[in-house]
């Protein structure tokens, strides 16, 4: 199957667009209303928030045998201080410039590779001397229940999820035909390849226990081989996952951006800063709803409730590649992907979606489909009979005065 390059920014959301959106004129563009009002609403802030509070975890991490003797509670409560603190800087790296992000996440990710490569060649030593007592039990104690392997699935993949973030900004990439391909094509087997490696290390080092134990695994196998230089691994790891939610934050608000153009998300999300040409309502907004899921929410139950949703929509965009075979034949494709791929995919999305409601039907996988409806109740009202109410107008000009920001169109000009 020869893949479609779409040239808009939105990720899933372009290609539900362009899948979807001609088929019929009320059921069409519902599905890419639906995605982005899951992603920008609510997946991709609880996304940012579990990552940026894993970043609070690691900086606390050096300080924990000074923080052993204070309760739970204010443990807990210095730890989302932090993680909030680092939200807000975030937001403001995202608010303030585009090179400056371009900037700092090539710098945090030349220290994640580092943090990660001492992890491995500290496991690559223990090898050598003959520590693999744990990797001949790494399966004990395995489950087939399929609620297990959903859950298994959800934290396992989680650590791969962005292979979709770079077509969410293909508007601002050069040759997006060629470099997101090709950044794809390198990526992904380099990221496989370093966190396989990566977690081999572990396990020489720690038992199974252990690292279900730990709450930061990374840390432990430092303090077990780095000795003194043990403080490498927890600030390679923050810096890591602070650029990690960086990235996240970035690329959710060009898909606010695209959605308020197209009228899926209120209309100031598609202005633009004046001078600095950001998105600035799109990033104060996911500033504020990541706060909130970082009050709210706990590290595994977030992982899970976005893992449970995204999914939906990784297999709703496998059927989009699959249709666009059929209704766009004569459009050029500059590569090949088998079709078995886009197959494979969509079952083990309908896997992930369906056993874990089946098996353990717990509220919160209702309250994902739940806010779903709520979206297709707000689609008929506001996107296609396109009703407007009478304070947007209000609305809309203090944002523009709050922000300085204006349409895309106006600050092109």
């Amino acid at each position: 199957m020869w893949q479609y390059i779409l040239t808009g920014s939105g990720a899933e959301y372009a290609y539900f667009q362009e899948a979807y959106g001609g088929l019929h004129r009320f059921w069409g563009p519902l599905p890419s209303f639906i995605c982005a009002w899951v992603y920008v609403v609510i997946l991709r802030p609880a996304e940012v928030a579990v990552i940026i509070l894993t970043f609070s975890e690691y900086v606390c991490q050096p300080f924990a045998y000074h923080m052993r003797h204070m309760p739970a509670e204010s443990q807990e409560i210095v730890k989302k201080i932090i993680a909030l603190l680092g939200l807000g800087l975030l937001t403001y790296i995202n608010f303030i410039s585009v090179k400056l992000y371009i900037h700092i996440q090539n710098i945090f990710g030349s220290c994640k590779l580092f943090a990660c490569l001492v992890v491995i060649f500290g496991g690559l030593y223990e090898l050598c001397i003959g520590n693999t007592e744990n990797l001949t039990k790494g399966f004990e104690g395995s489950t087939t229940s399929p609620t297990n392997l959903a859950l298994a699935f959800y934290s396992g993949l989680w650590a791969f999820d962005g292979w979709s973030t770079v077509t969410s900004v293909t508007e601002e990439v050069k040759r997006p035909e060629v470099n997101i391909p090709r950044s794809i094509i390198i990526a992904v087997p380099l990221v496989t390849t370093v966190y396989f490696m990566m977690n081999v290390a572990y396990m020489t080092v720690l038992t199974i226990p252990e690292m279900i134990a730990a709450p930061a695994v990374a840390v432990v196998f430092g303090d077990r081989i780095l000795g003194v230089m043990n403080f490498i691994i927890p600030l390679g790891v923050a810096l890591s996952t602070f650029g990690c939610a960086l990235s996240i934050q970035f690329s959710v608000t060009r898909l606010c951006y695209v959605a308020g153009r197209e009228g899926h998300m209120v209309e100031v999300f598609s202005y633009i800063h004046m001078k600095r040409l950001t998105p600035a309502p799109a990033v104060v907004t996911q500033g504020l709803l990541a706060f909130f899921f970082i009050i709210v929410g706990d590290i595994t139950s977030l992982i899970d409730f976005a893992s449970f949703l995204i999914w939906i929509f990784y297999g709703a965009a496998m059927v989009a590649l699959i249709l666009m075979r059929k209704t766009k034949k004569d459009i050029k494709r500059p590569y090949k992907v088998p079709l078995w791929i886009p197959v494979f995919i969509i079952f083990i999305a309908l896997f992930l979606c369906f056993v874990p409601i089946i098996t353990d039907p717990s509220p919160r996988y209702f309250f994902a489909l739940l806010f779903i409806g709520i979206g297709m109740a707000i689609y008929a009202p506001l996107v296609y009979y396109r009703h407007r109410p009478q304070c947007m107008d209000k609305f809309t000009y203090f944002i523009q005065v709050l922000m300085e920001v204006v349409p895309s169109e106006q600050s092109m000009d």
